[in-house]
């Protein structure tokens, strides 16, 4: 399953995506200014070119693990991405908590921040669902 996951900024937005087995997260260029119309349909296109069969959108819960006013702007962000997708592609918000800490990290010249972020993002969200999968797989061929 290919996905796409998005470190959302007003003023920019990371971007990432999965190879086909949800193995890699690759870092792609950032868009500029996501919330405007030109930005929402530069990350639609992303999202029909790239043939994601989902999105990730990191939620920057505070701390706390509390809403803040940045969490809030994530969250109409994703819904109204949604409404453009349509219900054939899920969007779904992930906590992106420490993923710009972890992209400051990562110095790589061929990859902005945000977009370092977005794979970070990606990569804890291919960590947790594949896990789920394998586990309720349950296990696998025994030796004779």
């Amino acid at each position: 399953m290919r996905v796409l996951a998005l470190d959302y900024g007003s003023a920019r937005c990371g971007v990432a995506i999965s190879d086909v087995t949800g193995t890699l997260a690759t870092p792609l260029d950032v868009v500029e200014r996501p919330g405007t119309k030109k930005g929402m349909t530069r990350i639609v296109d992303l999202v029909r070119e790239r043939e994601a069969e989902r999105v990730v959108v990191g939620l920057p819960l505070g701390l706390s693990g509390h809403d803040t006013d940045q969490t809030r702007e994530a969250r109409d962000f994703a819904a109204t991405l949604q409404r453009r997708l349509g219900k054939k592609i899920p969007v779904e918000l992930e906590d992106e908590r420490f993923t710009t800490a972890l992209a400051q990290r990562d110095v790589d010249p061929r990859a902005a921040e945000d977009s370092r972020a977005a794979a970070h993002l990606l990569e804890g969200w291919l960590s947790r669902v594949m896990g789920e999968s394998d586990a309720h797989a349950g296990p696998g061929p025994q030796p004779s």
